[in-house]
Parts: C-alpha cells; sequence; structure tokens
C-alpha cells in the first residue's frame, strides 16, 4: 500500500534572506528529474521507504510495487545484494560513487550508474540510491565524454592550470576543459561581487552564440542559501527542464516517517524560483558548480544548453567538479599571492605614518600629510585631518564651510571606520555642498578628532544581461538589479556618481591606522578622562568572536587605579575558519606601555589573518618590532585553535605556559616557554601542538595573575591550577579572586576558552 507523501518527504531548511535579514522556511521539493530514478532504502533490511515513479520508466516496475517491498523486487537478487554489502561496509558512500549495476528485465538487462547519499542516522541510516542509466545500456544514448577522453581532458587541464600565472588565464583554461568535456552551448565563470551580482569573466561558447565576457546578472539569479547548497550538493545539474519532473512517494509504514531529504540528490530538481529565471533566459539544460574561497561563494561555473537536452555521464560530472575545486584552490592561492604583495606594500607605508605621527614638532595633521603616506595608503585623492584644533589637507579636497560640512558628518557616523563609494546615495544633503566627492572614508578619533579620505567619481558603463524594460520585477527597492531577465542579451547601465570602491584591506589599513594616532595624540598629552576611555576601547576587543561548540570569556584587571597598561588579549576568526587566541605583557606601565602594546597587538593581527599561522605570525611580528619598536619588551603567547578538532598550535616568547583543563578537572601545562621575550630575541621557536579534549578548556593568562611578592612563580602556577578544581566551567570571575594578589601593581588579564 502507498501513498503520495509530498509534503511530509520534504524537510524544511532554514535559511536567511540577505535582502531584508528576515529568517525563511525554504522547502525542498519532493521531486527528481526523470533522467533516472530515486529509491530510498533502509540499510539494515534493505526496504524501500521512498521511490521516484519514475522506476517504473527505468526498472519497468509500478511504483506501488516498489514501495515497501525489499530492494531486491527493484533490482534484482544480486544487484541489490551487491549495493546493500556496499553499503554496510562503506562510511563514505560519496567516495565509491558510481557503483555500475546491471538489472534484469523482460527484454535483457538495464545498465545503471548507482549514486548512494546517507542522509538520516535514524532508523539505521536512511540509503538514496539513485539509478542513471549508463553508457552500457541500449538506447540510452552517448553520454558527453568516455573514460578516456575524460581522462586525457583533465590530466592536460590539471597542467595547464598549474601552470597558469593570472587569474583571467586560469578561468579561460577551466571553460575550455569544461566546454570540451560536456558540450554545452555556453560555459562560463562568473564572479560574484560583495552584493552578490554576478559578472561573466570567462566563457567559451558555439560559434553561433557569441561571447557573453563583461555582462553582469543581477543577485537576484541566485536564491539566498545558494552557498549553503552549492556546498551540500557539488555539481547542480538538469538534463532537460522541457521533461516534468518525477514525483516521490513514499510506503505507508511506520518506518517512512524517515525524513528524505533531497538536498545531496543528483536528480534533484532546481526551485521555482531557480525554474523560472532558466526559463526566462531560454534555458533547457543546466550545469552548475560553486568555486568557495576561505568557506565564501566567490563564483560559479555555469553551463547552458539552450534548445536542446545536453546527457553528461555521472563520470564526466565528478571531472567537471574536480577542474572546478581546483580552480578554486589555485586562484586563491593566486589571490592570496596577490594579497600578500599589497598587505606588505600597506604593512610599510603605515609603518612610515606611525613613525610620522610620533613626530611631536609639528602638529599631528602635519605630521601624517607632508610625506604624502596618507593619500598612498588607501590609493585616494585628497585627504583631510582635523586634530589638535587645526586642519590640514592634501591632495583634492572642498574647501571653507563645505569641508566642515564633511568632516561634522563623518563624526556624526558614530562609526570608527566609516565608508561610502556613493555619498549621493548615502547622504544626499552633504553630497550637495561637495558635488566633486563620490567616496568617503573617515576614522573617529577622540574628541571630534577625525581623519577623511576623499575619491573622486569614476564614471562606469555596466552591461546586464537582459533589458529591465522587458523584464519583469522581482522586488521594487532595485528594479535595474532584482528583474527576471528574459534574455541574456546586453543591456547597457551608466553608472556615475559613485567612485572605485574601497577593499577590505583598505579598510583594515585604516583602521590600524587609527590605533596609531588615538596613540601619538595620548603621546601628545591629551590624557583627560575621555580620551583614556576611548584608548581603553580600542585596544581591546569589544567583543569576543562566537564560535559553534566553544565559548570564550576574557577578563582584564587594570594595574594601580586602572590606568590602561601593557597587557593585552585578543580573539579573532581567521579565513581558514580556524581561532587566534593571544595574551601578551608590555614591560612598563603607563601611556608607552600602551602605545606599545596597541602597535604590537595591531601588527600581530593582521600577520594571522594574512598568514594563518602562529609561528609565522610571531616571525613577522619580532620583524617589525625590532625596526618599528626598538628598545621595547614584550612577553607573548599566541595559539591558533581548529575548532573541529581541537587541536592547538602554539608559540610562547617569555611568557607563561599554556594550562589544559581536562573535563574531571585535570590539569595538564603546556611546555614553558624556551624563548626570550619579544624584543630581546631574533629568533622565533617551533610551534607546540596540544588538545583540548571536548568537555575541557584552554586556559591563557599574563604573570600578572600569578605573581605574588614573597613567592614563587611554581606556587603562583598552582593556585591558578586549584582555582579550576571544580573542572572547566569554573567561573572566570572567581578564578581571578583566588588567584590575583588584591595588592598588585601589574595588570592581569584571564582567557579562557570552553569545548563544549
Amino acid at each position: 500500500m502507498t501513498e503520495s507523501a509530498a509534503a511530509s518527504a520534504a524537510p524544511a531548511v532554514r535559511t536567511s534572506d540577505p535582502a531584508d535579514g528576515r529568517t525563511l522556511s525554504l522547502r525542498m521539493p519532493p521531486l527528481v528529474q526523470k533522467r533516472g530514478a530515486l529509491v530510498a532504502v533502509r540499510p539494515d533490511d534493505g526496504i524501500v521507504l521512498h521511490a521516484s515513479t519514475s522506476v517504473e520508466e527505468h526498472l519497468g516496475l509500478p511504483v506501488d510495487d516498489v514501495l515497501g517491498a525489499p530492494l531486491a523486487v527493484a533490482l534484482g537478487e544480486e544487484a541489490a545484494g551487491r549495493l546493500l554489502d556496499r553499503i554496510a561496509a562503506t562510511t563514505d558512500l560519496e567516495a565509491i560513487n558510481p557503483l555500475p549495476v546491471s538489472v534484469p528485465g523482460s527484454s535483457g538487462a538495464r545498465f545503471f550508474d548507482a549514486v548512494l547519499h546517507r542522509i538520516s542516522a535514524e532508523h539505521g541510516g536512511l540509503v538514496v540510491v539513485e539509478l542513471e542509466p549508463s553508457a552500457g545500456e541500449p538506447g540510452a544514448g552517448e553520454p558527453a565524454g568516455t573514460a578516456s577522453s575524460t581522462y586525457g581532458v583533465v590530466r592536460t587541464t590539471l597542467g595547464d592550470l598549474a601552470r597558469a600565472t593570472s587569474l583571467d588565464e586560469m578561468f579561460r583554461v577551466t571553460v575550455r576543459a569544461v566546454h570540451a568535456l560536456t558540450g554545452f552551448d555556453r560555459v562560463a565563470v562568473y564572479r560574484l561581487d560583495a552584493s552578490g551580482n554576478a559578472e561573466v569573466v570567462a566563457d567559451a561558447y558555439q560559434p553561433h552564440i557569441g561571447s557573453a565576457v563583461g555582462v553582469h546578472f543581477p543577485a537576484s539569479d541566485l536564491p539566498p542559501a545558494a552557498g549553503r547548497m552549492y556546498r551540500r550538493r557539488g555539481v547542480h545539474y538538469v538534463a532537460d527542464l522541457a521533461v516534468p519532473p518525477s514525483e516521490v512517494r513514499s510506503a505507508v509504514l511506520p518506518a517512512a516517517a524517515v525524513p528524505l531529504d533531497l538536498a545531496t540528490a543528483t536528480l534533484g530538481v532546481p526551485d521555482a524560483h531557480q525554474e523560472e529565471i532558466y526559463r526566462s533566459r531560454g534555458l533547457r539544460s543546466v550545469l552548475s558548480v560553486g568555486l568557495f574561497h576561505g568557506g565564501r561563494l566567490w563564483g560559479l561555473v555555469k553551463c547552458h544548453g539552450y534548445d536542446h537536452p545536453v546527457e553528461v555521464s555521472y563520470d564526466v560530472r565528478a571531472a567537471v567538479e574536480l577542474l572546478c575545486a581546483t580552480l578554486s584552490a589555485l586562484s586563491s592561492a593566486q589571490l592570496g599571492r596577490d594579497r600578500d604583495v599589497e598587505s606588505g606594500r600597506q604593512e610599510r607605508v603605515l609603518a612610515h605614518l606611525a613613525a610620522d605621527s610620533r613626530d611631536e614638532s609639528v602638529p599631528l595633521g602635519v605630521a601624517i600629510t607632508r610625506s604624502g603616506w596618507t593619500r598612498r595608503l588607501v590609493s585616494a585623492d585628497g585627504a583631510i585631518v582635523r586634530a589638535e584644533g587645526r586642519v590640514t589637507t592634501v591632495g583634492t579636497v572642498p574647501e571653507g564651510a563645505a569641508q566642515a560640512a564633511l568632516l561634522d558628518w563623518v563624526c556624526d557616523t558614530g562609526d570608527e571606520v566609516f565608508t561610502t563609494d556613493c555619498l549621493r546615495e548615502t547622504a544626499p544633503d552633504v553630497a550637495a555642498v561637495v558635488p566633486d566627492v563620490a567616496g568617503v572614508m573617515g576614522i573617529a578619533l577622540p574628541e571630534g578628532q577625525v581623519l577623511v579620505w576623499l575619491r573622486n567619481e569614476v564614471q562606469r558603463r555596466v552591461d546586464w544581461g537582459g533589458d529591465p524594460s522587458e523584464s519583469r520585477p522581482v522586488r521594487a527597492d532595485d528594479p535595474i538589479r532584482t528583474m527576471l531577465r528574459g534574455s541574456d542579451e546586453r543591456w547597457r547601465e551608466v553608472v556615475d556618481g559613485h567612485s572605485l570602491p574601497w577593499t577590505d584591506d583598505q579598510v583594515e589599513s585604516a583602521a590600524a591606522l587609527r590605533g596609531h594616532l588615538v596613540e601619538a595624540l595620548y603621546l601628545r598629552g591629551r590624557k583627560d578622562v575621555r580620551a583614556t576611555e576611548e584608548l581603553q576601547r580600542s585596544l581591546l576587543p569589544e567583543a569576543l568572536p562566537g564560535v559553534d561548540g566553544w565559548t570564550v570569556e576574557a577578563r582584564y584587571d587594570a594595574a594601580g587605579s586602572g590606568l590602561v597598561g601593557g597587557d593585552w588579549y585578543d580573539a579573532l576568526h581567521l579565513p581558514s575558519g580556524r581561532l587566534a587566541l593571544v595574551v601578551g605583557d608590555v614591560t612598563g606601565h603607563g601611556l608607552q606601555a600602551a602605545a606599545t602594546m596597541g602597535q604590537l597587538r595591531t601588527s600581530l593581527r593582521a600577520s594571522l589573518v594574512i598568514t594563518g599561522s602562529a609561528r609565522e605570525s610571531v616571525r613577522r611580528l619580532v620583524e617589525v618590532a625590532r625596526w618599528t619598536l626598538p628598545g621595547e619588551v614584550a612577553t607573548l603567547t599566541v595559539a591558533v585553535l581548529d575548532p573541529a578538532t581541537g587541536v592547538v598550535e602554539n608559540v610562547v616568547l617569555g611568557h607563561p605556559p599554556l594550562l589544559v583543563v581536562h573535563p574531571d578537572g585535570t590539569p595538564e601545562w603546556a611546555a614553558k616557554a624556551d624563548a626570550p621575550p619579544l624584543g630581546i630575541t631574533q629568533e622565533v621557536p617551533a610551534a607546540r601542538r596540544l588538545v583540548v579534549p571536548p568537555g575541557g578548556a584552554l586556559v591563557l593568562y599574563s604573570d600578572g595573575l600569578i605573581e605574588r611578592r614573597d613567592e614563587t612563580i611554581k606556587a603562583g602556577l598552582a593556585r591558578l591550577e586549584e582555582s579550576f578544581s571544580g573542572g572547566p566551567s569554573s567561573d572566570i570571575d572567581e578564578v581571578v579572586r583566588h588567584t590575583r594578589d588584591e595588592r598588585s601593581a601589574d595588570d592581569a588579564t584571564l582567557l579562557v576558552v570552553r569545548r563544549d
């Protein structure tokens, strides 16, 4: 007995809509493409719980005969036994896909590629079996590419990618190879911008179609959860949009309540919105693969067939996925090299500006603008500094009242670093008095002081796919970029009032310079209470990062009357997905120690983001300190934690050892520092490795927490160990009270990272 269980078989997927930040509930359609058949089995007894109606076309059996029956009824004893044996013996089913199977039939054997997915741990683990006709089946037609030709194209392409010296060359190599493998009318690489709009940066195509390079497509062409969807199903392939899909039905059995997740199914169909986009552009067949960098979707490789279906075998699709993964990896490496070059340039400019800001013989504005480094740091056309009661300018800037209005507006935004590349859209009233300014980036300093960079307008012509006047709006708030395109024909939009956009690296450099300027103002004698609070807030994290499965807490207790000293802590996400943890202690107290601490913290943050390595980031910091902070001394411990495994990479310069607290409260101390403090050593020791077990905690601290007069360091470490005798969940404030000497004249810092 069977029933149509379309609604119950489609689990809800939670995602967020980037347009308005709301949470949506999406439901995967319980439909599959008719180019194959799908059955979902319970592996412990081989009973079929779900099946597509296309089993009748491909297996010669009514779907009612398959549902609730053993898999052998659908595939025959030999094929079913082989599949169930492999399922039972294999944890990672993706690693063995596809499995060739032969299914007996009245007119002879039928040959299939079986693609397996384990989708539920309940009821022994539900397994989806997708059956695609293979090249050996009579009448199935020859899929694009054969094993030998596929291998040859992939081998040649991998070599060409490895030899490519630019991103554009990598893109061209990839699209030519995918075009040759699949036979689609057009294969293109789409690169996404910060808003999610896509631009064709390379394509290969049939001669009668022509190139689409330079054409843009709106963010509305991608579903809101595109990144997640492409991670779960590497290749999205629809063989023929003209063929209606096959319904997935469920057996009327108690066990049929196991949810059927089709998110990873290779036979899956696009959602209604995506299918409408495909049809509006005249597509018949589609294949697409996501390109990722640091876990973020940055591009797509898309294959389009316009007037005929395109058959692509599983092996060819796997080859395309391999080439796209290689393109992602190599392009990420190239972007990393390019960013390293640019970051090195910005670091050198920033070092010059930091040195200039310390020249107290001239006003701060003059000190940082007279050499030209200020504009060069972020590639600006002009800059204005309002500091110490005077205004200093360099480059192309507005005059008089217009200048004052612009500076006041940046201060009033309330942001420490503010950017816009279209002042006319962001602040039309301000733009009206400074008509020649298009882009603004500003950093707010204490007491209404400010540094503002300006950029002139750069008029651009953007080619969009399809004329908006012939297209239907998807949203009313931005009609040009949210149209359902009726074709791939170019429609040109002239974009004015915009400057070149400010890059993430430039914004980071501006934030780093802000720290230096705040310190410079302090060193110039601005020590009132509000300035003190501003400095302290800029040098310590405003919030600690959230990490799934981990809890991060920190405490900082200043020395004496609360004056900021040389201790600091930091915790930040790295592009690799790991978590960097830092505790440092600059020798001395007061403003000089705080200024040194701020420079070390900023430099170390930049190095950690760029390198992702504890040892390499410390090596760079040692080099920066040697040239920019001669005579300054600091102890330091840097730990880079992999949240998935709990493995910690730790480098120590003259700092007390890390403590790992096991779930039962058992302490485990890391090795003691085998290198002198920063400022004394020029050598960086090898990184030590330790592991935080599930339920355990990692403890970083400064010596001000454990040191007491007339007491050995060993006694202080024992007291810290004792404060965690209740286990990793010990209250952090109680730990500080129990361990710290209330009479201490030294700063105390404690950073605790607990693993759930």
